[in-house]
């Protein structure tokens, strides 16, 4: 990219910040924590989703000692609901190496910053530039269309050869001393005028210097192949010690593994339906393997539709009186019976919320 043009874009995205720029929290703070605490919840997130956690976040862990010390049951229930869970897991993670590792300082240098749990390339890039002024490109989703489109940068950027080329022209864009201002200018740009299906042109500041605009297919960038995205059928219960609905009678509910997905959460136990297997005879198997219990699945309670980045899923809801054997952790990290009072103590998923939410409407 020649020098006038790279001027030019520099220039007219930074006089175009200096205007619109989002008021947002993390934008009122050079404290390292807050940012990368932000930084995180913003990744695979909307902004108006973080928004509803991030000072409720920072208000229950100020610091990174704050959030080392606290247990990570606390940490995923002030998480629930902001889905991603691995996010708060190596956040969790990163608390404690900064503790341990650097004083309780988060180190400003992109190596060392990628040294720490989920903390890739993007968010070590943001945070250096934001938190610390250094002149380090950011490459997220909003950036990447972005450019794609600036610089009409064909291929999948999920891809080798597109994403570097994306990366070059994200190194070579970012003024000097101005990194900070810069990246979140593309962000913003990404998030409110250069849009996924319905770019708005006439409001973008550097449409004159849009190559994708000269030819009229801004839609055509960045190329993403269609992929079908797969379903899957899992069968959880509710497993009651007593008569469904009963005063005295408890639920069972068992502790994810860290390891798996939405690892560290609790659940109604069960899992995925294998080829061949009715509902009923999958949620028995599944709860053999995993608490080595007998149940009588008593009926359906409901079905609970739920998407996740890369699958759908329907979970099938059971009613389930448990018959024999004494709980025991085998595929899980824990169990305990509770009672439906009591269920907002513990960090579920959204799917497994929506089960409480109908388990409270029919017991009232």
């Amino acid at each position: 990219m020649d020098s006038k043009r790279k001027t030019a874009i520099r220039e007219k995205l930074l006089a175009w910040y200096e205007v619109e720029a989002r008021d947002l929290p993390w934008r009122n703070t050079r404290d390292p924590y807050a940012i990368l605490v932000s930084e995180v919840m913003l990744q695979q997130t909307r902004v108006e989703t973080a928004l509803r956690y991030y000072e409720r976040f920072l208000k229950r862990f100020p610091t990174f000692v704050a959030l080392a010390t606290a247990s990570l049951d606390d940490v995923l229930k002030a998480w629930e609901g902001l889905g991603y869970y691995r996010r708060a897991r190596n956040l969790h993670k990163a608390a404690q190496a900064v503790v341990s590792d650097h004083a309780g300082q988060l180190p400003p240098d992109p190596t060392a910053l990628r040294t720490l749990p989920g903390i890739g390339q993007y968010t070590a890039g943001a945070v250096a530039s934001i938190a610390f002024g250094l002149d380090e490109p950011v490459l997220d989703g909003n950036v990447i269309r972005v450019l794609a489109r600036l610089l009409r940068i064909g291929g999948d950027p999920a891809k080798s050869s597109a994403r570097k080329r994306l990366q070059e022209a994200a190194e070579d864009l970012v003024p000097a001393g101005r990194a900070s201002a810069f990246n979140q200018a593309l962000m913003d740009l990404g998030a409110r005028v250069c849009l996924p299906r319905s770019p708005r042109c006439h409001e973008c500041p550097v449409s004159r210097e849009c190559d994708a605009h000269h030819t009229g297919d801004e839609v055509a960038f960045p190329e993403k192949p269609k992929r079908k995205t797969p379903h899957i059928d899992v069968v959880a219960g509710v497993i009651w010690d007593g008569e469904p609905f009963a005063s005295d009678s408890k639920i069972l509910i068992a502790k994810r593994m860290e390891d798996d997905m939405l690892g560290g959460l609790w659940e109604f136990p069960g899992g995925r339906v294998e080829e061949g297997e009715s509902l009923e005879e999958a949620l028995s198997r599944e709860l053999r393997e995993e608490l080595d219990i007998n149940v009588d699945v008593v009926e359906p309670f409901l079905d609970v539709e739920h998407a996740y980045t890369h699958f759908r899923m329907t979970m099938h809801v059971f009613h389930c009186r448990h018959t024999g054997g004494e709980p025991r952790a085998i595929e899980c990290a824990d169990w305990t019976w509770t009672c439906i009072g009591s269920l907002d103590k513990y960090a579920l998923s959204t799917a497994d919320r929506k089960v409480i939410d109908a388990l409270r409407a029919q017991s009232s």
